[in-house]
């Protein structure tokens, strides 16, 4: 059984080719941006939701939802790299990274919460499955991820890297299911999210990981109280910074704009870019 359901892409730009064929593993071609939204809407959409749903949904959520919705109108991001050739993936999963703190005191893990097919779910469904999921998981429940972990502690220190460069050769380039072997199956998705906001910071960017063959990583920053213009006039104002590392092999400024156009508009225009709320 493969690993991922993908479809080559044929019709590759030569500019593609040459970005290819420059940059050799995501450790090189790195690009950094930041899009910085107001947030005065998505505030107070969040405050409507919990109300209505009875639901604690955050940033997080929303910025989980948009980006599914953008790869979904970008599907040449949503992407994997295999003998130098991209492959469109058939499913957008979303990842977000989760604290684990349950190992003792000064003892921090951490893990991912995948959304399968995220962008043909509302943020109700989300928001509850993200939930369920995060339970599970800081519960140690989540049985492919656990067995996974209990792979990697049987590694020695100074074969780790030669590990990790092994199963990725064997989940992504030849595509093989190995959760019969303890690893999970697609456990970063499409794209992963991370919000540092929660750590305090309003800029961070977050660096690609190659084993993991995620293309794109989005750090959405923390919420602050900043002066803005409107109608020429400077006013306070609630901005956030969503910032984004991604891999310049495949994914260029083309599908930056998409990607950020799609985030723009889902985070100033909440109550029409979201579910419905009476």
């Amino acid at each position: 059984m493969a690993h991922l359901e993908l479809v080559k892409k044929e019709d590759v730009a030569s500019f593609r080719k040459l970005a290819i064929g420059t940059w050799t593993t995501t450790y090189d071609p790195t690009v950094y941006g930041t899009l910085k939204v107001r947030m005065e809407k998505a505030l107070e959409y969040i405050e409507r939701f919990r109300q209505v749903h009875g639901r604690r949904v955050t940033v997080t959520h929303l910025v989980t939802k948009a980006c599914a919705e953008a790869l979904r109108r970008c599907p040449d991001a949503n992407a994997i790299l295999r003998y130098n050739k991209v492959y469109l993936r058939k499913h957008v999963n979303i990842s977000v990274l989760v604290v684990q703190t349950d190992q003792g005191h000064g003892k921090v893990d951490l893990t991912a919460a995948k959304i399968d097919d995220a962008d043909q779910k509302s943020l109700l469904q989300i928001a509850d499955e993200m939930q369920a999921t995060i339970d599970r998981v800081r519960q140690r429940k989540d049985l492919a991820l656990e067995k996974g972990k209990s792979t990697v502690h049987l590694i020695p220190f100074m074969l780790m890297n030669l590990f990790l460069k092994l199963i990725a050769f064997l989940m992504y380039t030849l595509n093989l299911d190995l959760s019969g072997l303890g690893m999970p199956k697609d456990a970063f998705g499409s794209l992963t999210v991370t919000n540092v906001g929660s750590l305090g910071l309003d800029t961070a960017y977050v660096p690609l990981v190659p084993y993991t063959r995620v293309p794109i990583f989005v750090a959405p920053g923390l919420v602050k109280d900043e002066p803005v213009i409107e109608d020429g006039k400077v006013v306070p104002g609630k901005t956030m910074n969503i910032n984004a590392s991604f891999d310049h092999r495949f994914i260029d400024g083309y599908h930056a704009s998409v990607l950020s156009k799609t985030m723009r508009e889902a985070m100033e225009n909440p109550f029409e870019f979201f579910d419905r709320l009476p």
